[in-house]
This record gives C-alpha cells, structure tokens and sequence, in this order.
C-alpha cells in the first residue's frame, strides 16, 4: 500500500468515526430536550423511559443506549443547566468589590431563570430522588453554586459587612429570598401584581431585596 492510498483511507475513516460521533451526540441531545420536555409535563414520578422514547418516535431500547435509567437523564439535564448558570456567573469573578460581586450575582440568577425557565425547574423546583449521586456526592452541581455565593458572603464580611452572622445561614436567607422570586415568576404566580404594570418586578424585587441587605 502506498503513501498516498494509505492517507485516504486514513481520512474517509477519520470522516466516519467524526460522523459517527457527531450522529451520538445529535441522538443524546435530541432524548434530552424530549426528556426535559417530559419531565416538566409529567413530574419526575410519573415520567418514563417510554414516555421519553415515544416523545422523539424511537423505541425505548434505544434509550438505554444512551442511559441507564430516567435518573441518569435528569442528573443530565441538572449537569447541563448548572452549565450554562455557572457558565453565566463566571464573568463576576472579575467584579472587585464583594457586595458588588453579591448583587450582580442576585441579577445573573434572576436573569437566569427568565430566560431559562425550564431548565430552573428541573434544578430547584420539580422533586426527584437524584439515586445518580452518591452519598459523598450530593448534587455536586448544586454544591458549588452555594460555594460560590458562600465564599462572596465571606468576602463581604471580611470587607466589614455582614458582621457577627453566620455565613451559612445568611447564605440560606439570600438564595431563598432570590429563589422565591424567580420561581413565582417562572410559575406566573405575580398576576396579584397586575396594578403594577410597566413594572419589572424582578428588576424592582431585586432592588429592594440589595436594599435590605445594605441594613445588615
């Protein structure tokens, strides 16, 4: 064999195994988005590897060549969403200031959740079990998104704010407070605010949330 037909049969394999590749991770994308689909529909109880399968027109054999189980796509799609909202925070890391830091990062989760809602409910409001993590591992992705809203607490406090209050409970206080918001706006739960149109009410929920914390 020479050189040169050496070379091409070296590339059209290449080419195959890249199509090959690029078909998979076309074929994994496409279960996701009918899973994420599914399981906001459904709930993560009454959703099936069926439900799922019948979602893209496939058999649910071909699933399971992609996943174990249902458990394993939804710690897929909770991956992926945590993805692209740390991916998202990652520009803060160069906001010098810490309260400053904290209050961009109140505004990137509340943005975060507008335009992504249902990737939001998959990762903090619909209820699974998540078998997929073990015990040493508990939603890791989850994990350190709070590391990284601890560790600006900390810097504030160090900073002079914030002072004599324990940073995990105050860690608490400010996501749940950021969290009730996004999610009775992702829920459409603010129609009892409709006298307030041309209002933003993440905007102006925000501003007054910073402003309570600023008393602290």
């Amino acid at each position: 064999m020479n050189t040169v037909h050496y070379f091409w049969i070296s590339k059209v394999s290449m080419t195959i195994a890249s199509r090959k590749q690029k078909e998979k991770e076309d074929k994994r994308t496409l279960i996701l988005d009918a899973a994420r689909k599914v399981f906001l529909e459904k709930g993560y109880a009454q959703a099936s590897i069926r439900n799922i399968a019948e979602e893209i027109e496939h058999s649910p054999g071909t699933i399971y060549l992609y996943f174990k189980d249902k458990d394993e796509i939804f710690h897929a799609l909770h991956e992926e969403g945590f993805g692209r909202m740390l991916e998202k925070m990652e520009p803060l890391r160069f906001v010098s200031d810490p309260f400053e830091r904290l209050k961009a990062l109140g505004r990137v989760y509340l943005d975060f959740a507008k335009n992504n809602k249902d990737f939001y409910d998959l990762m903090f409001v619909i209820q699974s079990p998540l078998k997929h993590e073990t015990e040493d591992e508990k939603w890791e992705m989850g994990t350190r998104t709070l590391g990284t809203l601890k560790d600006i607490v900390r810097q504030c406090q160090e900073a002079g704010r914030f002072q004599g209050k324990d940073i995990d409970y105050l860690s608490f206080v400010i996501w749940a407070g950021v969290h009730g918001m996004a999610t009775l706006y992702c829920h459409d739960r603010c129609l009892a605010f409709d006298d307030l149109k041309g209002e933003d009410l993440l905007n102006i929920g925000h501003k007054y949330f910073v402003e309570m914390l600023e008393k602290y």
